[in-house]
């Protein structure tokens, strides 16, 4: 073939890669496919393989659009489910709930948290077209164990639950209850059961977090929530039976609820101090007991239970089954029979004292975390007497009114609460700590006690009198940061009173009724000279140096221990003999003839006892600030705590052997608390070892000199 025949294969421009093979020159070009590839290369893949894929790599615009259409069919689905479910076919509402009930659902036994995820997006749209026969599904939604699941669910969850209460507000007090039960220690226990797809383990901490940033959620959304809110909480308070980590948990998590809702404060914290109350009761008249008792492994390892992951605790205690109940029995309400029927054994009372000890300092670090940021601001003028008490943003104040506002919410709870509770023994200390962060939150405190004992406001009875002028002389006698111009102002209100009073008497004036606030102010009277005589007297002069000079107020006390009233013989013998030891060492005042005449003449007629009877039955009031022995939260109290051994008067022992012989025949601190019949509060080993002839100075440093009685008795210190 001629080689320039334009038939020839020459005659071909070879392609830029070089020539074909002659071999496949007239093959025909064979199109090479993704699905071709696809297919052979999942020749050699087994079938599961997650890297097969049965079609087309997808861009993201496929992707988008796929979980568009998918969004779509979940919408449409959840139209046609609310319009049957109101027209009477309820078979896709009740498929639609379970998908929110994992126990309950009958088409898959768990949930991917993506897909509920698709369902909530759907709901968000038809949240207006919700009614009444929807309301399972809105219950079965708050029911969901969220606070476990993912992060990215709960962001949506909070959003959704937002959507939910703006559109359909009767729905509010549903999750409330749900956050507030959210709150208690047993929350997250239903995650566990139900094993939901998507649920980790968490600890509490991050559960409660989840909780709270809903509840701040809502409550931007809802400025009336505070209202609907504090009752749930008082409901789903712990029962005082239910463990300590039970109540460390809730109260925590109460605290941190008047953080950002500053509206509930007072509440919260009354709510606080009522079960404090109710624990500090119970354990009050055995506590003694307590100091031979080996401590528990909870004591010996104290855990935070914040830090431990739900459903891992170990604790069968915490496991039990209480009634829901429970949580709205008082101490009052709980019935006499359950309580008789309860061993009061001395591991039961050592749970309840670990316990009030744990709840308090719980308070006491809430009240310090407030004080301790404030010493980091410079301080601006503050105003102790703020305009309101409430206030849902407590940053718009400035740090010391703030200071101010929670003090004056304290003392509004106790003088509903605390003061009318005479059997309490530790609570009051809240106050006590409190005001001796600010000169004039003690100033305020003995004024609310000075206007309820002497003045007699219009709402206190006797009993709430006498209560008061107890505080008065309790307080000012062992509190440290009362300085000497306030302990000598506190003597010299109350012996006016008692002045006042025995002009009354003597007039034929006063009302039998008022003597028995008169024996609770002359018994503050000699508690305070035994703590505090050295701040009473006066500077003495050149002339009169070595010569002890009384304020000129403590001349009516000669005048009140001569009287008729007698109050030698009705006051407590344990300060009464104190006080007559104190008061002869100093040169004030000698008592000893008028005990001795005290023990051969019958109680004097004013003191309402009636004829031939023993003598009144712990007439006198308690002493509410006796030595504070709770372990964890006595740190605070160490500080600002009056001792009576850095007061106590070092030759008290050389007196005469008459005198001594006086003082052993009179009743001993023991023989007091033990003799009166009735309740009564254990000595332990140790004191019951002692001689007689320091009990009585012992008494006011290591034993409470409170005497223990019921509050039958106690209501009976107003006398007729």
């Amino acid at each position: 073939m001629d080689p320039h025949s334009r038939l020839s294969q020459f005659n071909q421009r070879a392609p830029k890669t070089g020539p074909f093979s002659p071999s496949v020159r007239f093959e025909p070009t064979q199109k090479v496919t993704l699905d071709k590839y696809t297919k052979a290369y999942s020749s050699s893949m087994p079938s599961d393989s997650p890297l097969f894929t049965s079609r087309p790599i997808a861009t993201n615009s496929r992707v988008k659009q796929d979980e568009q259409f998918k969004k779509d069919m979940f919408l449409a689905y959840v139209n046609k489910a609310i319009r049957e479910k109101l027209n009477g076919h309820s078979k896709d509402f009740d498929d639609l709930v379970d998908q929110f009930s994992p126990n309950k659902s009958t088409l898959a036994p768990t949930v991917p948290s993506l897909q509920l995820r698709i369902w909530l997006s759907a709901l968000s749209h038809v949240l207006s077209r919700l009614e009444r026969r929807h309301a399972p599904l809105v219950e079965a939604i708050v029911r969901l164990p969220w606070s476990t699941m993912d992060a990215v669910f709960v962001k949506s969850y909070i959003v959704f639950i937002g959507m939910l209460i703006s559109a359909r507000p009767e729905y509010l007090s549903l999750v409330l209850n749900r956050i507030a039960m959210g709150f208690t220690y047993q929350s997250g226990l239903l995650a566990v059961a139900s094993n939901l797809e998507g649920s980790t383990p968490l600890t509490r901490r991050v559960i409660y977090d989840r909780q709270h940033t809903l509840l701040e959620h809502l409550l931007n959304l809802v400025p009336t929530l505070p209202s609907s809110l504090a009752p749930l909480l008082v409901r789903n308070f712990p029962h005082k039976r239910q463990p300590q980590a039970a109540h460390v948990a809730y109260i925590r998590n109460l605290l941190r609820i008047t953080e950002y809702c500053g509206e509930l404060s007072e509440r919260v914290l009354g709510l606080i101090v009522d079960r404090a109350l109710m624990v500090d009761v119970e354990i009050q008249v055995e506590l003694e007991e307590l100091e031979d008792a080996e401590p528990t492994d909870a004591e010996l390892f104290e855990f935070d239970p914040f830090d431990t992951i739900v459903g891992q605790e170990g604790d069968s205690s915490d496991d039990e089954d209480v009634d829901d109940s429970l949580s709205d029995l008082s101490s009052d309400a709980s019935s006499d029979s359950d309580a008789e029927d309860t061993p009061m054994d001395t591991r039961h009372v050592h749970d309840m004292v670990s316990k009030l000890d744990a709840i308090l300092k719980l308070v006491f670090d809430h009240f310090n975390k407030l004080h301790s940021s404030i010493l980091t601001v410079v301080p601006s003028s503050p105003s102790i007497h703020p305009t309101t008490t409430h206030d849902r943003d407590p940053q718009s104040h400035e740090p010391h009114t703030l200071l101010a506002i929670q003090f004056h919410t304290l003392l509004a709870i106790f003088d509903r609460s605390i003061l009318r509770t005479f059997k309490s023994r530790y609570t009051q200390f809240l106050l006590f700590w409190y005001a001796s962060l600010h000169p004039e939150f003690s100033d305020l405190f003995l004024g609310l006690l000075v206007d309820k004992a002497l003045f007699g406001s219009a709402s206190a009875s006797s009993v709430e009198r006498a209560a008061a002028s107890s505080y008065i002389g309790s307080f000012v006698s062992r509190a440290q940061f009362i300085d000497r111009e306030g302990a000598r102002r506190a003597v010299q209100v109350l012996c006016a009173f008692l002045g006042a009073h025995l002009d009354a008497v003597e007039a034929g004036n006063a009302a039998s009724n008022n003597h028995s606030v008169f024996y609770a102010v002359v018994q503050s009277v000699f508690l305070v000279f035994c703590f505090r005589w050295r701040d009473l007297q006066e500077e003495p002069d050149e002339q009169e140096v070595g010569r002890k000079i009384w304020i000129s107020e403590l001349g009516v006390v000669q005048r009140v221990i001569t009287s008729d009233l007698n109050p030698l013989k009705v006051c407590s013998q344990n300060v009464v003999h104190q006080f007559a030891r104190i008061a002869q060492a100093t040169d004030f005042t000698y008592c000893f003839s008028i005990l001795e005449a005290n023990k051969r003449t019958p109680y004097p007629v004013f003191a309402g006892v009636a004829p031939g009877s023993a003598g009144p039955e712990d007439l006198h009031t308690f002493f509410p600030f006796d030595p504070f022995k709770l372990p964890r939260s006595g740190e605070y109290i160490q500080g600002v705590y009056r001792e009576w051994a850095a007061v106590a008067i070092d030759d008290e022992e050389e007196e005469d052997e008459d005198e001594d012989d006086l003082v052993e025949e009179d009743p001993t601190f023991d023989e007091w608390e033990h003799g009166q019949g009735g309740s009564c509060i254990p000595i332990t080993a140790s004191r019951r070892g002692e001689s007689d002839d320091d009990g009585l100075g012992a008494s006011f440093g290591g034993m409470s000199i409170s005497p223990a009685r019921t509050r039958a008795v106690a209501m009976a210190i107003s006398v007729s």
